[in-house]
């Protein structure tokens, strides 16, 4: 017995932390636990909060211990979790364990299974995981407001026993939202129905989101949920992965199936993995073209092939900063240096090593780099000579 604890037990105990690779959740965190009993114990903080989507735009959300979305919880097929849910919003909430086996009670619908949680108080969920995959969190109280104002986050349940099919190298998991925020404002309208103007992956838009770190040869998983009021269809540049999981459900390998773009309906996760074989720079993105933008105002008259003259001129007697724009697209409106936009807002398009990068919103960059020694941020790919494509002549 001496020789299991001393001996035994530790390399078990370790056995256990390091059977899977850990989630990332890019600019966000993975919550902590404690062990007590055998129970990991969790503690969720319901409360109002301010995210910084991108520099410059600050955004009034609710989510929970200080973000949105919030932490993600990790655990392990098998483990019994007690998560205590503290609430400091101005308004009951409950949390609804989205898609996870659990006893009826435990549910977390506000009348139906519970009592809500009234400000200042706390409640405790308790159940034991029956599953795997990639699940997620939310209320089911005022959902419109709640989770409109940013109140989600993942719930990770890694298998027991792995098969080497299901083992990564590096795991990501990103939450897909979408926002009103009137322009110049800080706080989104959650009554809004159609007419969204920022879409988020894991609560940021580009250039604010982190980009995806990987090195060549590992394989990868990328883990996306959607909670949204729109389906979003995820496409990733350089590769073609292999659709592995959908609705928190491993697919059998026989119904497993490659693809470039991944439609991500309401409501439901899906995962992708692939072989990161090719350095670069990759685009990952929403391919709505609304959904790679920030910022839009929907009320910008369309001016595309109108020939204005010297309207300009004369409208600038009166408002000197007028520019008319839209007259040959809206490229022209990206990266505008000097242009002075409201408060609390982020500029058309940001830099990039050729230029003016003239995607945001659900946009990131997947960077694959050879030889790297940790994740951080690499900075532009080096493309070898000859590999980027160039002017050849000009059209007169």
């Amino acid at each position: 017995m001496y020789y299991f604890l001393i001996y035994v037990w530790p390399f078990l105990l370790l056995s256990q932390l390091f059977a899977y690779t850990p989630v990332v959740t890019p600019n966000g965190t993975t919550l902590d636990w404690t062990m007590e009993d055998g129970v990991k114990v969790f503690h969720l903080t319901a409360e109002p909060i301010t995210r910084q989507f991108a520099p410059g735009l600050n955004v009034n959300c609710w989510g929970y211990n200080g973000q949105s979305p919030g932490p993600t919880i990790e655990v392990v097929e098998g483990d019994r979790v007690r998560i205590f849910v503290t609430n400091k919003l101005p308004e009951p909430t409950t949390v609804h364990w989205h898609g996870i086996f659990l006893p009826n009670g435990m549910d977390g619908v506000t009348g139906l299974t519970q009592a809500p949680i009234g400000p200042g108080e706390t409640f405790k969920y308790e159940f034991t995981l029956r599953q795997s995959g990639t699940h997620m969190y939310h209320p089911h109280y005022d959902e419109m407001t709640q989770i409109g104002m940013g109140m989600m986050g993942f719930f990770i349940i890694h298998p027991k026993t792995p098969t080497e099919e299901e083992k990564v190298d590096r795991d990501f998991c990103i939450m897909l939202q979408e926002w009103f925020i009137p322009i110049g404002a800080s706080t989104p309208n959650p009554m809004v129905m159609l007419d969204f103007n920022y879409f988020t992956f894991n609560s940021t838009v580009w250039p604010g989101s982190a980009p995806l770190v990987v090195k060549k040869g590992q394989k990868v998983r990328i883990r996306l949920g959607n909670l949204s009021m729109d389906s979003h269809p995820i496409h990733l540049h350089g590769y073609e992965f292999t659709v592995t999981a959908q609705g928190a459900k491993r697919m059998k390998p026989s119904a497993q199936y490659e693809a470039v773009t991944i439609n991500v309906p309401v409501g439901d996760t899906r995962d992708i993995e692939f072989i990161a074989d090719a350095p670069g720079d990759w685009a990952f993105h929403c391919h709505k073209t609304h959904h790679m933008m920030n910022g839009m105002e929907h009320d910008i008259p369309n001016l595309i092939g109108v020939k204005l003259d010297n309207i300009e001129a004369k409208i600038q007697k009166l408002l000197p900063d007028y520019m008319a724009m839209g007259q040959t697209g809206m490229g022209e409106m990206f990266g505008m240096k000097g242009m002075q936009g409201p408060s609390n807002f982020i500029p058309f398009g940001s830099a990039g090593q050729f230029g003016t990068i003239q995607m945001g919103g659900m946009f990131t960059v997947l960077k694959v780099r050879t030889g790297i020694t940790d994740y951080k941020d690499p900075g532009w790919y080096q493309n070898p000579p000859g590999t980027v494509a160039e002017i050849v002549m000009e059209t007169k």
